[in-house]
C-alpha cells in the first residue's frame, strides 16, 4: 500500500467514524490475500470512500475522465491508483484492461452491480458487466450492503453530517456459487443477478451499546 493511499484512507475512516456514526460488520469474510471483487449497492457519492476506507487492502476505485483536472486533482487520483472511466464512449477498454490488471496484481476492486446511483435509495437491478467481469476473472466476489448513505447525500441535495451510514460485507462467493458456463448468452446477466440478489440478502448491522 503506498503511502498517499494510506493516509488518504486513514483521513476517510476518520471522517467516516466521526461524521456517520455507522456500525460496520463482516470485515473478517474479506479474503487475506489475492484480488477480489467487492460488489456494492450505490446509494451516494459517499459509496466509494466508505467501503474502502473499511477495506484493509488497497482498492481499486472508478471515477469519470472528467475529474482529472489540472493540478492536484489529477496528481491525487492517479496517486491512489483511481481507474479513470468514459461513461459517454461506450465500453471503456482501457478500464476494463486496468480492472483486470488490478485484480491480477492482487487489489480488490469495488464494482457497483447497479451501474449508477439509486434515485431513490432503493436497490435497482444488476446490469451484466459486474457478471462478466467476476465470470472472467474467476475471483471471490464480497456482496456488499451500504445503508443510509442516501440520506446522506442522495441525488440532488446536500449532505447531512451525523446521518447514521451502516456497512455489511457478506461471506464470499466463490465462482460456483455465482458462474453457470451452461447459461449460455444469459452467463453474465445470471451471474449479476445472482450477485445482486446476495447483496439483497445483507441486513442492517446493529447498533453497538456503549
Amino acid at each position: 500500500m503506498n503511502l498517499l493511499y494510506k493516509v488518504s484512507q486513514n483521513i476517510m475512516k476518520i471522517s467516516f467514524e466521526a461524521f456517520f456514526r455507522g456500525e460496520v460488520s463482516g470485515v473478517e469474510n474479506l479474503p487475506l490475500q489475492g484480488g477480489f471483487i467487492i460488489a456494492c449497492n450505490h446509494e451516494s457519492l459517499l459509496d466509494p470512500p466508505i467501503v474502502g476506507c473499511n477495506i484493509p487492502q488497497e482498492v481499486a476505485f472508478f471515477a469519470r475522465k472528467t475529474l482529472w483536472k489540472p493540478g492536484f486533482p489529477s496528481w491525487w487520483l492517479d496517486g491512489v491508483g483511481t481507474i479513470p472511466v468514459d461513461r459517454d464512449g461506450g465500453a471503456d477498454v482501457t478500464a476494463i484492461k486496468r480492472v483486470i490488471q488490478s485484480l491480477r496484481s492482487g487489489k480488490a476492486v469495488i464494482l457497483f452491480p447497479e451501474g449508477t446511483r439509486s434515485k431513490d435509495g432503493k436497490l435497482q437491478s444488476a446490469k451484466p458487466g459486474v457478471g462478466m467481469m467476476a465470470c472472467k476473472m474467476q475471483v471471490p466476489v464480497i456482496p456488499t450492503r451500504i445503508f443510509g448513505s442516501f440520506d446522506a447525500l442522495g441525488k440532488d441535495s446536500s449532505i447531512k453530517l451525523g446521518t447514521r451510514v451502516g456497512l455489511r460485507f457478506g461471506p464470499a462467493l466463490l465462482p460456483a456459487a455465482f458462474d453457470n458456463p451452461n447459461d449460455g448468452k444469459l452467463r453474465y446477466p445470471n451471474a449479476a443477478e445472482r450477485i445482486m440478489a446476495s447483496i439483497a440478502d445483507l441486513k442492517l448491522p446493529k447498533e453497538r451499546v456503549i
